[in-house]
């Protein structure tokens, strides 16, 4: 695996402590058992510095890491139970979202608007996912979990895309040129 050099695997574990650290800071909201975290900004940043490979295994260590017990979930939570609580869909779809993100800049390289695009279609199944367990677990209609999982969060994660699509490319043009990817 000539992809997976000891940089390669660093900038991996580097983009998975940033996750770590981001996923728990949160902000709760009264409509919503959902809170806002920073975790997709971390995911979005991941998927532009390493694809959708590397970005990918980066997300699976910190939903591993969160699984097995270590505080990284919103509100510094952790657990199985977390991944199988009313906020479960969205953890996983987290993994869809890098993948999908990933894949956009892999296969783009340089078109930034691009990598909205498929940030914006990671988010999409990301909040199908959340929003489909959501309901499920909360016992709700599709409908108010929408409403109570993705409508309020929407404003925020555009800003967090923009954030992301314009320090990304900038992070990743220093990361290439210090020969690390």
């Amino acid at each position: 695996m000539k992809n997976f050099k000891t940089s390669n695997l660093t900038l991996i574990a580097l983009m998975t402590a940033v996750m770590c650290i981001l996923g728990p800071l949160s902000i709760i909201i009264p409509v919503s058992p959902v809170p806002i975290t920073f975790a997709n900004l971390a995911i979005f940043f991941t998927a532009i510095l390493l694809g959708w490979k590397k970005g990918t295994i980066s997300c699976l260590l910190y939903l591993l890491i969160g699984f097995i017990g270590v505080p990284v979930f919103s509100f510094f939570t952790a657990g199985p139970s977390k991944l199988l609580g009313p906020t479960g869909g969205y953890l996983i779809g987290y993994v869809f979202l890098a993948i999908i993100a990933g894949y956009f800049v892999d296969k783009y390289p340089g078109k930034v608007h691009m990598y909205i695009v498929g940030m914006v279609l990671g988010s999409i199944i990301l909040y199908a996912l959340g929003t489909s367990w959501l309901a499920y677990q909360a016992n709700m209609t599709f409908e108010a979990a929408l409403f109570a999982g993705v409508i309020p969060y929407l404003p925020g994660d555009i800003i967090k895309i923009i954030i992301a699509a314009i320090i990304g490319p900038a992070v990743k043009k220093q990361i290439v040129r210090a020969g690390y990817l």
